[in-house]
C-alpha cells in the first residue's frame, strides 16, 4: 500500500511545517489529490487516521481530501478536454499527440495548526 508511505512522507513534511512556523499541533491539513493520481483516497484516510493517532503534533487532525480534475491538452489542435472520460485521444480531432496538464497531484495545500 503506497498510501501508508504518502502518509509518512506527508507527516515528515508537516513535522518541518509546524517547525518553521512554531506550531505545537496541527489541526487540518488539505491535500490536493489529482483524479488520475493513482492514490486511493479511501486508503489514504485509512492510513492518515492509524498514523496521526502515534504523533503528538498530528493527534486528531484532520485530513481534507480536494480532488482536482484531470485535464488533458492536445498538441495538435491545442484544444483541452477531461481526460477520465476520454482518455489519451482527443475528443475534437482524434490525435493521439496529448499531454496531461492537472489531475496527477498530490499537493499540502493548506495547514491549519497553532
Amino acid at each position: 500500500m503506497h498510501e501508508l508511505g504518502l502518509v509518512f512522507a506527508l507527516s515528515d513534511l508537516l513535522e518541518e511545517v509546524a517547525a518553521e512556523q512554531v506550531l505545537s499541533r496541527i489541526c487540518r491539513v488539505t491535500v490536493e489529490l489529482g483524479e488520475v493520481s493513482g492514490v486511493v483516497a479511501g486508503q489514504l484516510q485509512d492510513a492518515w487516521g492509524w498514523a496521526s493517532q502515534k504523533n503528538d503534533l498530528l493527534r486528531g487532525c484532520q485530513l481534507q481530501l480536494k480532488t482536482v480534475p484531470a485535464v488533458t491538452v492536445c498538441n495538435s489542435c491545442g484544444r483541452t478536454y477531461p481526460t477520465v472520460p476520454q482518455g489519451r485521444i482527443c475528443p475534437h480531432c482524434g490525435s493521439s499527440d496529448t499531454q496531461l496538464l492537472r489531475g496527477n497531484e498530490f499537493e499540502v495545500a493548506e495547514v491549519e495548526g497553532m
